[in-house]
């Protein structure tokens, strides 16, 4: 890997557990285990917790930096107190998301990973998105893509990838939310990324009911018949191998997960809560449908155990590997 361009990894909220896992994966990278990458951060928000660092200036300068985190250097109005975020670091955290984007769009980086941030802190800043996908989204509008568009976010664990039709709303709001539409264009943008990025010839997509029982022929609920069943006729209709709605409750064991390459869930627990049951510490998030690569840790900030030493870098880890294995499909194609 000494040959190839780093990947980019943001700094997140430096009160955190970004700094931490950070360390660790950097360790990781030493040990063979991790593809190389650089922070864009504050360099001082590392030193303080032990690291040996070197300051970079461009992506290229972290192919030379031996052992030494490589930081391509931000300031941070306060270096990172663990387990309490301090809003005078939103426009930093902001920056480093921003310059990681423009780094991509560029062809100076394959791929990057975005650590937790935590979106209270960023209101301040003029934070208006509702996380780190629809930023990426407004970020990368302008930018040429000649496949389906996003952004859609793809959590996976193991055998499971699981796509979100809804993302980070009160679930009250779910129904009023979820569009034919939105399914159909989800769906698409999952298909396409299962065979460019992930080589799967012809992907198989399963699509989760938002009702008990698929809404029991109307009678818990009329969503299915409104909303979900003319997204799945529209969607095989365009040749995408696609069955549902299935009821969730039975989507997910081994048996299911062999018979679909992704399932399309309606709301946030329904997706994310097998794929912690299934690899906790291992889940990836993946924005499908940009025209970068990015990927990031399946959990938060971890503010209530920042600076205890007791942070894993599992998630991390893979994060990085998927992104290093998608990118790689990408320049192969």
């Amino acid at each position: 890997m000494s040959g190839e361009a780093p990947i980019a990894l943001t700094m997140g909220d430096p009160a955190g557990i970004g700094p931490e896992i950070t360390l660790r994966a950097w360790q990781a990278h030493i040990e063979g285990a991790a593809p190389r990458f650089f922070v864009i951060g504050d360099p001082a928000c590392y030193a303080a917790r032990g690291a040996a660092i070197s300051r970079i200036s461009a992506p290229k300068d972290a192919l030379s930096t031996g052992k030494a985190l490589p930081v391509l250097p931000l300031t941070l109005a306060d270096e990172g107190t663990p387990g309490k975020p301090n809003a005078a670091n939103a426009a930093a955290i902001i920056e480093s998301i921003e310059r990681a984007v423009t780094l991509a769009l560029a062809g100076e980086v394959p791929a990057i990973v975005t650590n937790p941030i935590a979106k209270a802190v960023l209101y301040d800043a003029g934070f208006a998105h509702q996380g780190h996908t629809d930023f990426l989204g407004a970020l990368t509008a302008q930018a040429p893509h000649a496949r389906p568009r996003g952004p859609v976010m793809m959590l996976t664990a193991k055998n499971l990838r699981v796509a979100l039709a809804t993302e980070h709303i009160p679930h009250q709001k779910v129904p009023d939310e979820l569009k034919t539409e939105t399914i159909v264009r989800v769906a698409q943008v999952v298909a396409d990324a299962l065979r460019a990025d992930y080589g799967i010839a012809q992907p198989r997509l399963a699509v989760a009911a938002l009702n008990p029982h698929a809404g029991e022929s109307g009678k818990i609920g009329d969503e299915e018949d409104r909303i979900i069943i003319p997204a799945v006729r529209r969607l095989a209709e365009s040749g995408i191998d696609v069955h549902g709605p299935l009821p969730a409750d039975s989507l997910f064991h081994a048996e299911a997960r062999a018979k679909a390459d992704a399932v399309i869930c309606m709301y946030h627990d329904q997706a994310l809560i097998p794929v912690k049951m299934l690899d906790f510490w291992g889940g990836v998030n993946v924005t499908l449908g940009l025209p970068i690569v990015r990927t990031s840790p399946d959990h938060g900030t971890g503010f209530d155990i920042a600076g205890k030493g007791i942070a894993r870098a599992d998630s991390l880890i893979a994060a990085l590997k998927t992104a290093e294995e998608i990118a790689a499909r990408r320049a192969a194609q």
